[in-house]
Parts: structure tokens; C-alpha cells; sequence
């Protein structure tokens, strides 16, 4: 496959909790990887907080607010506001090339972006001035999903920035605010993540979807793959239309979570 120049890239981040935001190295990291591609026309956004089956897609008709799902925060973490437009040609646009491929697309007025969408978007988009629309992941299954983002391939050519939001490594016991963000992270998310490094390196898409037999401590850098299954989408969309090439944009651990994020073109 070859392709075609200009195309924006696609990403995977690691999206954080709400406390991201305090975190200067980490914005700054974000806020500087933004800097690095042309302001897309528009974001279709796959997060680890969204699981529903059919494919489903997030308001495009009226500003349903934010989706704070999270608990046990500071009460300003409930009142952040990200106003990003709404994208309905986008969303026409997603179900369209998701019905061909044998889904059923669904449509849910009432929800708005979660903290897996615009946690990390705040940081990379602060202006709030690029359309977004969010997808639900129908299935955990590898294949499925990466077949899932094969379709969603052609959006690259209409300007559409294509963005899998999850963790790299995302053990919650693992968490210890006491540690502080900058704590020696546990050996298995440290094995984990250069494995992931050297797998995406490699284009190893393979390697990536069968991760629970072929990653070092894969089950315990996921007890639950939610995190790592945006990634699928990911590589789909990014395979799907040319040549897979994965840079890290983002490296480092975040209270013993691997923050890794790639770009991929």
C-alpha cells in the first residue's frame, strides 16, 4: 500500500485521569505533540470509556455537557468545560463507512465526550475550536476492532484526524498518589511498555493483537484490555490507508502507569 501525503495522522494516547491537568510536563507534552501536525478538519475520537454495542456516536445535534465519569475527585474536576463544535457531516460520514462494512450504527443525542476524549483534547486543542465527534468501541475483540478501524480509513482523506484514547499500561492498583507521578513505576509496566515500544516499532500489528500471549506481564498491565483495545482502531485506520509507520510521541510513566502515546502514519 501506498499513502497518499498530507494525510493527518492518526493517533494513540495515553489520556490520563482528570489530574492530568496539573500535571505541567505531561500538558506541555501534549500540548507540544500537537504542534507537530496540521490542525485537522475535524476528530473522530475512540476512548476506553465508551463500550457499547452497536457502534454507536456521540451528540451531533445539541451540547449534551461533558461526561464526568469518574469518582472520588476535587469538585473542579466536575466543573471543567471543553465546548469543542459538534461534527454531524463527520458523523454522517463515520456511519456511512461503518454501515458498509456490517454494522449497525446508532446515534445518542444525550452523550457528550468523556474524560478519555476531552481530558487529553483540552491539552492538545485548548481553542476548543475543532469539531468532535466520539465513537463507542462495539467489542474488546482485536480483530474486530481492527477491522473496525480498516474502515474508518477513508476519513483521512476528507481531513478527519483519527484518535485512540486509552493507556498503555493501566493497572489501578498499581496507582499510588503517596508515590508522586514521577514514582520508579512496577517492573511489569516497565516490561510492558519497551515491549509495546519495540512491537509498534517493528509494525508487529500481529504481536500487538494477540498482546495477552505474546506481551511480558500482559495481564497485569491489563487485568481488562479496555485501555489497550483503542490502539486496535488505531492501527486499522492507520494500516487501512498506507504503509504503518508508529513514532512515539509521548514516553514515561505516570504514578507507575505508562503514559507511551504514538503517532501513526
Amino acid at each position: 500500500m501506498t499513502q497518499t501525503p498530507g494525510l493527518p495522522p492518526v493517533l494513540f494516547l495515553s489520556h490520563g485521569a482528570p489530574p492530568l491537568a496539573d500535571d505541567a510536563t505531561w500538558t506541555r507534552q501534549l500540548h507540544d505533540w500537537s504542534g507537530t501536525f496540521s490542525k485537522p478538519k475535524d476528530i473522530l475520537m475512540v476512548s476506553a470509556h465508551w463500550e457499547n454495542a452497536p457502534v454507536t456516536l456521540s451528540a451531533t445535534q445539541r451540547d449534551p455537557g461533558l461526561v464526568y465519569d469518574f469518582g472520588g475527585f476535587a469538585q473542579k474536576y466536575y466543573e471543567v468545560t471543553y465546548d469543542a463544535p459538534q461534527a454531524p457531516e463527520l458523523a454522517a460520514e463515520v456511519g456511512r463507512l461503518v454501515a458498509g462494512h456490517g454494522h449497525h450504527v446508532e446515534r445518542d443525542e444525550r452523550r457528550g465526550l468523556d474524560h478519555g476524549a476531552y481530558v487529553p483534547l483540552k491539552e492538545m486543542f485548548p481553542e476548543a475550536d475543532v469539531p468532535v465527534v466520539q465513537m463507542s468501541m462495539p467489542t474488546l475483540d482485536p480483530q474486530g476492532l481492527f477491522n473496525l478501524g480498516m474502515s474508518l480509513a477513508p476519513l483521512r482523506d476528507r481531513g478527519t484526524m483519527i484518535v485512540g484514547s486509552g493507556f498503555t499500561t493501566h493497572n489501578l492498583r498499581w496507582f499510588n498518589p503517596a508515590g508522586g507521578p514521577d514514582s520508579t513505576p512496577p517492573a511489569a509496566s516497565s516490561e510492558f511498555d519497551q515491549w509495546a515500544e519495540e512491537a509498534m516499532a517493528r509494525g508487529d500489528v500481529d504481536s500487538i493483537l494477540d498482546f495477552l500471549q505474546k506481551a511480558p506481564a500482559a495481564r497485569e498491565a491489563h487485568p481488562r484490555s479496555e485501555h489497550w483495545a483503542p490502539l486496535y482502531v488505531a492501527l486499522g485506520a492507520a494500516y487501512g490507508s498506507g504503509t504503518l509507520e508508529a513514532r512515539t510521541a509521548i514516553d514515561g510513566f505516570w504514578f507507575g502507569l505508562s503514559k507511551r502515546s504514538w503517532t501513526l502514519t
